[in-house]
């Protein structure tokens, strides 16, 4: 644990190892997301399925996003047992997640291959964010006010690092003498054996975390100021009851009405499942609105609902910043090896030594991105942050990831690429530390939990938009042509920058100060 003692009002300053030890277990949990990232479009191609499908395939990571961190911080907040508040779920998460790792590469064994792999990223995806959802608020929890930006900068750090090992995994192996092309079409050894050992990994990172740190009790926290999540129910619910009907009804509006352009238009059947959403939210609101009107107990939904509908205000304005940035995010991870091996590397057939060459380098171009995000967390972003603010720090680091996208759209260089990853890896650091070191400073201590997974849903909707409407989009404009998704990811980090110079007026003057271990 930290160093001191406790006092009333104030937690003990973290050492610099205990923030390692609070932070460790995110190096794995990096592994994982990683591996599935750089080589998850290399394996559905590999399985039989063809560009335009990708986009359907992967809509699985970000819906199981949506679904599982608010209830995962909803549930967190509220668990006291022997493993402490939030280690239950790290351990739960990376459990499951190891699993999938193992069996994901065993796909060509089953006899719907495709559908197996796409059902072991769903396993994955869901599994991962049990474990990393939590995480977010643990840092909360177990540091000062004034060591939040440190905290999150050394979480970051591990972020960087856990996914530069992920990625280069199947690099690496290659270059050891591990096969990297199946003579049966099949998964190579390279991405197989990848898997396997990613899933050692992140199981030993989160074992370390939860063997290595004791959680504070909720009288602990408490004494800290941070009252009882119990104590805000009822003014949740009395702000939840006074809500009209109105508000719910739109939402279901707004999805029979993209339903309705989906056949009018006749656009790709994927797009249904953000009407889905759409209109589940508004039928999910109503319930939780007619329930708190008949005075009914506190509950998960009324508690979920009514949260996220009473977001504090620098959390909206946050919210628009993330939108706009995990767009561009999930851009890069769909379409950059489709780009890389078609534009750079002259080939879209999977079989060909050229693709798996190209799919190789994307892995090396990942690795660079992630590489500069662990080095900027802790050398580059808190200068920054000292010279110019927190706001204005991630507005400088969106807009040299801009220029780093816009590298993709004119570049045919593969070594001259990896310059293009050094300003998206700087605008990534920036993303993973800055927006949750200013809610962690401005949100309720006791809520971190349920309103961190909440925030979670601003990082999932564009990626569920991007997974169903990029697709439609660019078979309407540039069909055959993925190079001009990387146009559409530069921008929508300049708008993320654009937007972000909106949060400084929600947030108190000194939220905007750097603080340092």
């Amino acid at each position: 644990m930290g160093e001191g003692t406790v006092t009333e009002m104030e937690k003990p300053r973290q050492s610099f190892w205990g923030m390692w030890n609070i932070s460790f277990g995110f190096f794995g949990i990096q592994i994982g997301f990683a591996l599935q990232n750089s080589n998850m479009s290399r394996v559905f191609q590999t399985l039989g399925a063809s560009m335009d499908d990708l986009p359907a395939l992967w809509v699985a990571a970000p819906l199981t996003g949506l679904l599982v961190q608010p209830v995962i911080g909803h549930l967190s907040d509220r668990t006291w047992n022997r493993l402490g508040r939030r280690r239950p779920y790290f351990l739960t998460g990376a459990l499951f997640a190891a699993m999938a790792l193992f069996l994901m590469p065993l796909a060509p064994a089953f006899g719907a291959p495709l559908v197996f792999a796409a059902a072991m990223l769903w396993v994955l995806d869901a599994s991962l964010n049990v474990s990393m959802e939590p995480f977010r608020a643990f840092v909360g929890d177990m540091l000062r006010t004034d060591q939040h930006s440190a905290g999150y900068a050394v979480q970051t750090a591990f972020i960087g690092a856990g996914a530069v090992v992920g990625s280069i995994f199947p690099f690496l192996l290659e270059h050891l003498g591990v096969a990297n092309v199946d003579p049966a079409g099949g998964i190579p050894d390279t991405v197989r054996w990848s898997f396997w050992a990613g899933g050692a990994a992140l199981l030993f990172a989160v074992l370390w975390t939860v063997l290595t740190t004791r959680e504070y009790s909720p009288a602990e926290q408490a004494a800290f100021g941070h009252g009882d999540v119990a104590a805000d129910e009822g003014q949740v619910l009395r702000a939840l009851a006074a809500k009209s009907y109105g508000s719910a009804a739109l939402w279901i509006a707004a999805g029979g009405l993209v339903a309705l352009g989906v056949l009018a238009l006749e656009l790709e059947k994927e797009v249904l499942l953000l009407a889905g959403l759409l209109a589940l939210y508004g039928v999910l609101s109503m319930v939780a609105i007619g329930m708190a009107k008949q005075g009914k107990a506190a509950n998960m939904l009324s508690s979920i609902v009514g949260d996220f509908s009473g977001m504090p205000e620098v959390m909206k304005r946050l919210a628009v910043v993330q939108f706009f940035s995990w767009s561009a995010l999930f851009i890069m991870w769909i379409n950059t090896t489709p780009v890389v091996t078609q534009y750079v590397f002259g080939s879209s057939d999977t079989t060909s030594a050229a693709y798996n060459e190209g799919a190789n380098w994307v892995n090396v171009l990942f690795t660079v991105y992630n590489g500069v995000a662990a080095v900027a967390a802790l050398a580059l972003l808190p200068w920054l942050s000292r010279t110019f603010g927190q706001v204005r720090t991630h507005s400088i680091c969106l807009i040299t990831g801009a220029a780093g996208f816009l590298m993709f759209f004119f570049v045919r260089d593969a070594e001259v690429l990896l310059l293009a990853e050094v300003g998206i890896g700087i605008a990534w650091a920036s993303i993973l530390a800055m927006p949750y070191a200013i809610l962690a400073s401005n949100l309720p201590q006791a809520k971190l939990g349920i309103y961190m997974g909440l925030f979670n849903v601003f990082v999932v909707v564009p990626q569920l938009l991007v997974a169903t409407v990029m697709g439609q989009v660019m078979l309407w404009l540039f069909p055959g042509e993925p190079v001009w998704t990387m146009l559409f990811a530069a921008a929508t980090w300049l708008v993320a920058a654009a937007a972000m110079l909106r949060v400084q007026a929600a947030m108190p003057s000194a939220s905007d100060e750097v603080s340092h271990a």
